[in-house]
């Protein structure tokens, strides 16, 4: 069957939805920018055209990252990627107008910014292991905090899951400090787990103080860069180690230098560009009609710019971290 000039032209002329990625190119965060940069080119499609994507430089500020949006709608793109930090993606949020714009902030305070977070929240971590926790017959759990955001956004997310399937959730007193858990815990009524949504250094401090108590120790993903052997038999959620460690292969290509975590949500995120270019519809209808399997955990964004997201948990061991779950539906 023979095809019509007219319509064989207009295929021939149709385009790719444009895309924008914001990124730190400059300044002292150019490093790892380049890096994200080089990341996201892997997650392009076969046969795409570097004009199909712009890259633009935010200088790591909230007023670089205005400038880019203009220069990124003004080069017809259909959605913006981007930028790196909370300040920058606040900026790029209010300049976008209805473009949507996929930060890679793990902020919670962004939401309902008009940005959509694609960074591994405190939420989405806390979430994601106090639910494993219940379903292996944990009831009752403390949470030791801090003073960061991401401790104080973890608390709240653990608040919101009291009462859910029976769990228990006692917030220690502010001010508590590593030192003075195992008596807090006496005072308390011993529970079954002591989740602390602080960094690393404070689980760390925590399995010391209660070392040989019996108490399960919980943690989030921004402990797993600590040594598995400090905080041997906790739980921790994060990424599947498996997913990333296919992906540092493809990045590294036979080099010695391997990417970080911030460089694989740039690959994420290029392919939720390229999963929306596959269908046709690149704007924020199509962001939020779907979830994406994506490398940091399969994600679907909400209307308010938050995300439900599938994390992996983890157990620390002798021998390093081990995978023990990656389930969940979204």
């Amino acid at each position: 069957m023979l095809q019509s000039p007219v319509l064989a032209a207009s295929k021939k002329a149709a385009k790719r939805p444009r895309a924008a990625m914001l990124l730190p190119l400059s300044g002292a965060s150019a490093t790892v920018g380049f890096s994200m940069q080089r990341a996201a080119m892997l997650a392009l499609t076969a046969g795409a055209k570097a004009e199909d994507t712009i890259m633009i430089d935010t200088g790591g500020t909230a007023a670089g990252a205005t400038a880019a949006v203009a220069q990124a709608l003004r080069g017809g793109a259909r959605i913006i990627v981007g930028p790196l930090f909370a300040e920058e993606s606040r900026a790029a949020a209010q300049a976008a107008g209805g473009v949507p714009v996929l930060s890679f902030s793990n902020d919670e305070g962004l939401l309902r910014s008009g940005a959509f977070l694609l960074g591994i929240t405190a939420g989405q971590s806390v979430t994601s292991i106090l639910r494993y926790a219940r379903g292996r017959g944990v009831r009752r759990v403390a949470v030791f905090g801090g003073p960061s955001r991401w401790a104080m956004q973890g608390n709240a997310a653990a608040e919101r899951l009291r009462g859910a399937a029976g769990l228990d959730v006692v917030m220690l007193p502010g001010g508590t400090t590593a030192a003075d858990l195992p008596a807090a815990l006496r005072r308390i009524g011993q529970p079954d787990a002591l989740l602390v949504t602080e960094g690393g250094d404070a689980l760390r401090a925590a399995a010391r103080a209660t070392a040989g108590g019996g108490l399960q120790l919980l943690g989030t993903q921004q402990a797993l860069d600590l040594p598995p052997q400090e905080i041997a038999g906790a739980w921790l959620s994060g990424p599947d180690p498996e997913a990333l460690s296919d992906f540092a292969g493809r990045y590294q290509g036979g080099t010695m230098n391997g990417p970080g975590l911030i460089a694989a949500l740039a690959y994420d995120a290029m392919s939720i560009v390229e999963a929306l270019r596959s269908g046709g519809v690149v704007d924020r209808d199509a962001l939020l009609a779907r979830a994406f399997p994506i490398l940091t955990g399969p994600i679907r964004f909400a209307a308010d710019g938050s995300a439900a997201r599938e994390l992996a948990v983890l157990v620390a061991g002798q021998d390093g971290f081990t995978l023990a779950d990656k389930s969940g539906s979204l």
